[in-house]
């Protein structure tokens, strides 16, 4: 099992187990664009187990013997209460604090696996494939949209805004509360924008929610 442990923005250990990492797939339109995939009616869901979680400030490790990893900066959310078929009110107040997180693909494995109308975890639950920031609590960022940025060796790759997603937060974790329960610890991610790509050894990225959030890591 991995050492990886739930942090605030502080230090201090978030006392809530490390559980499942629920992610949505195209929840920004212009991502789905740049890999020619159609927007889904849907959320489309999947899941990373706990062994994926690892801390974003640690070095990046992955297969090299599979083809390109790309990077993929979303803003996570930590679940903090039981929630199942969680009305909007429910799942607004389940939420414990905010994050970032990179959703490391293996895009050529993916790929193949799409072609075969396969499942996506080869390609998306390896171990390592989720770093995931420190949280800041959800009282201390404003209500109406949060922004998050990643810059790569000082080069802004990816912006993302929460009003371009075309499931937006609250509803989409009142949704996944109706196909799951979702538990104290879990994690949340709210997809991508635009603008992902494959990593490289060395760079150095580095991942800021609104002013509140300051991440840096690099590629070994």
């Amino acid at each position: 099992m991995p050492d990886y442990q739930h942090h605030w923005k502080d230090g201090t250990p978030v006392h809530l187990p490390l559980g499942k990492i629920v992610c949505i797939g195209r929840n920004y339109a212009e991502h789905a664009r740049e890999l020619n995939n159609p927007v889904p009616d849907e959320p489309l869901l999947f899941i990373k187990p706990s062994t994926s979680a690892v801390h974003i400030t640690r070095p990046l490790d992955f297969p090299r013997d599979r083809g390109d990893v790309h990077f993929e900066t979303e803003l996570a959310v930590l679940i903090g209460r039981p929630i199942t078929n969680a009305s909007a009110i429910e799942a607004e107040a389940a939420i414990l604090g905010y994050g970032l997180a990179l959703d490391l693909t293996l895009r050529d494995v993916q790929s193949l696996l799409k072609e075969k109308r396969q499942p996506w975890e080869r390609a998306k639950a390896f171990d390592g494939a989720c770093p995931l920031s420190p949280f800041v609590a959800a009282d201390k960022l404003r209500k109406d949209h949060l922004t998050f940025t990643l810059d790569i060796d000082g080069k802004r790759q990816q912006t993302g805004d929460t009003r371009d997603m075309l499931n937006p937060i609250i509803p989409l974790i009142a949704h996944m509360s109706s196909q799951f329960t979702l538990m104290p610890g879990d994690v949340v991610l709210t997809g991508t924008p635009s603008g992902v790509g494959a990593l490289a050894s060395g760079q150095i990225l580095s991942l800021e929610l609104e002013d509140v959030l300051f991440v840096e890591t690099r590629v070994i």
